[in-house]
């Protein structure tokens, strides 16, 4: 019984993983939103990879006036699934959350992600793929690429998930005892959701509508190159996950 008043609580702390590099312009707007948006204890923490931008400096001035705000400044690792998971074993919450900060996924949707885990789901994920979500923010190439992986996930992992290249998620912090982020780019994003799904845990995806970025230059890339090499990434991360215990 006391499990059960526990997820239905409405009071769950959240950080929220801001990973970012060359983000100066797009990570104070965001940050702005995350706690304009979000009105249970949250903190925003903003894992900066020393970026040339100074995007870390401006975090840093945001911080000194913002209890709720932190940097985690990286000056010798890179990469976006340890800044991620750097992000998470800092956390100190009930949840921890993590999304983009080019402003395509848009901060307002984080309450609800939130109320999903209070209602009793251990992994809530923006998604595109679920009725009432779409893409409208990206080019026609780049939503190509996302259906077909996105497909190719769901036929050989379980349509249990739209959307397992979503990156916009809201997970209990006990997850995260259990499942260890792998992977280089995206397709952590789909070995964390194949393999939550294995472990019994409930995931449920929320619809959101994501924008195009608001400024600065994608880190997946622009062209077709650029996409088959990450493709060939999440094919290869599919593939393992196959007929494995998670």
């Amino acid at each position: 019984m006391a499990r059960e008043i526990a997820l239905m609580s409405p009071d769950l702390t959240l950080t929220v993983v801001l990973p970012t590099y060359n983000e100066r312009e797009n990570a104070p707007l965001l940050i702005a939103g995350i706690l304009r948006s979000v009105t249970t204890p949250v903190q925003v923490l903003v894992v900066d990879d020393d970026s040339p931008d100074r995007t870390w400096q401006v975090v840093q001035e945001i911080a000194d006036r913002e209890p709720r705000v932190r940097l985690l400044r990286r000056t010798t690792e890179r990469g976006l699934t340890s800044a991620i998971w750097a992000g998470i074993r800092a956390a100190e919450t009930d949840a921890v959350a993590w999304m983009d900060v080019d402003l395509a996924m848009p901060p307002e949707t984080l309450p609800k992600l939130l109320a999903q885990l209070a209602a009793g789901a251990d992994i809530a994920i923006g998604s595109r793929y679920v009725p009432g979500g779409s893409d409208p923010g990206h080019s026609l190439l780049a939503r190509a690429f996302s259906v077909t992986i996105n497909l190719f996930a769901s036929a050989l992992l379980g349509w249990g998930v739209r959307d397992y290249t979503s990156g916009f998620i809201c997970a209990r912090r006990a997850v995260f005892e259990r499942i260890e982020l792998r992977g280089d780019y995206g397709e952590y994003c789909i070995d964390l959701l194949a393999r939550g799904q294995r472990l019994g845990m409930r995931v449920v995806e929320v619809p959101y509508v994501c924008a195009a970025r608001f400024s600065g230059e994608s880190k997946t890339g622009a062209n077709v190159r650029a996409y088959l090499r990450r493709g060939w990434k999440y094919v290869m991360a599919v593939l393992r996950l196959v007929g494995r215990e998670a």
